[in-house]
């Protein structure tokens, strides 16, 4: 193992801190920083790691790899201090396609993996493997809905206090391109997508707390409802085969598949999962460390890693086009 730099010590930065300790890394062996003061000191007390004040002290000569935990309009800070270093970099889950084009024109010499936590969700892994197969035919549609209560991501602080506050990079409209990463990782790019996105309730801030829209693929079809308005957090998916049918509760930790030429309905169980004190007991931390897994595994062969800045740019303009349908983002 070598040396890591977590860029942003916040709910992300801290969670990919335990990504790495899981993986073998020693506290010591990670090097974190963070503008504000009580993130690197909560950060050093509970993870032991080194925090580093001042960015130009930083001994890169060290740093085997940059993790950029930053609120997703400063995504490009973070790539800018892996380019200047030479360093592969992983990046949280992006939302503003201007950062994501800039980062990709200009980080074409090193290896940057951007984050597609959910494909590595072991029931999305299984969903994946089923309709690959064919064992159910072909896909006619799919249903899926992504709900959370957005004060509830944040208990300990108001989201006024983080960038899910903020039109851009609100809530909803950041979850919008998570799923559809993982999406169109199991069904492929549909060829057109509309839709609508509204603020339907409160959630403490002036976002569009609703997204809701229609995915073509021409011999299929697929819609995509996600909130941030959901009291219960809901991840509801159904996939209608022509010979069969999936179903996925994200709080039963099993896929319900039905074959029709059986009359069967059999389960695909989900392994006990992990969770971090004070998250949701839906919110496994093992997909966490898988996807720095394969990160780690992708400074050997990039192309081994299941994402790519070219896929993050298309997901982004999935979104473009979405809120285009619906009149453009500006209100």
């Amino acid at each position: 193992m070598g040396g890591y730099y977590i860029k942003g010590l916040g709910s992300m930065g801290c969670r990919r801190v335990r990504c790495l300790t899981a993986l073998g890394v020693k506290p010591g062996e990670i090097w974190g920083n963070d503008i504000r003061e009580d993130r690197c000191i909560s950060a050093k007390e509970r993870y032991g790691i080194n925090i580093v004040n001042d960015e130009s002290e930083l001994d890169f000569n060290v740093i085997d790899a940059i993790i950029v935990s930053l609120p997703p309009d400063r995504h490009k800070t973070g790539v800018d201090i892996a380019r200047k270093h030479g360093k592969p970099v992983f990046v949280e889950a992006s939302v503003i396609l201007d950062e994501v084009m800039q980062i990709k024109k200009e980080s074409t010499g090193i290896f940057v993996a951007p984050s597609c936590t959910f494909v590595f969700h072991p029931m999305i892994k299984e969903v994946k493997n089923i309709v690959r197969s064919g064992r159910l035919g072909n896909v006619c549609n799919f249903s899926y809905h992504s709900g959370q209560y957005l004060p509830d991501w944040h208990p300990w602080e108001n989201v006024k206090d983080f960038y899910v506050s903020n039109r851009k990079t609100g809530g909803a409209r950041e979850i919008v391109p998570y799923e559809l990463t993982w999406i169109t990782d199991v069904f492929g790019f549909p060829r057109d997508i509309k839709g609508f996105f509204r603020k339907t309730g409160e959630t403490g801030c002036d976002i569009e707390d609703s997204y809701a829209c229609c995915l073509d693929y021409g011999e299929m079809t697929g819609t995509l409802l996600v909130d941030v308005v959901s009291r219960y957090p809901a991840r509801n998916l159904i996939i209608n085969f022509q010979n069969g049918q999936i179903q996925w509760k994200w709080d039963n930790n099993r896929l319900d598949i039905y074959d029709a030429a059986s009359g069967i309905t059999t389960f695909a169980e989900q392994e006990e999962q992990i969770h971090e004190t004070g998250y949701s007991d839906m919110i496994g931390e093992k997909m966490y460390i898988d996807e720095i897994s394969a990160f780690l595994n992708g400074i050997k062969n990039p192309l081994a890693y299941p994402n790519h800045m070219d896929k993050d740019e298309a997901v982004l303009r999935l979104l473009d086009r979405l809120e285009s349908s619906d009149g453009g983002f500006a209100r």
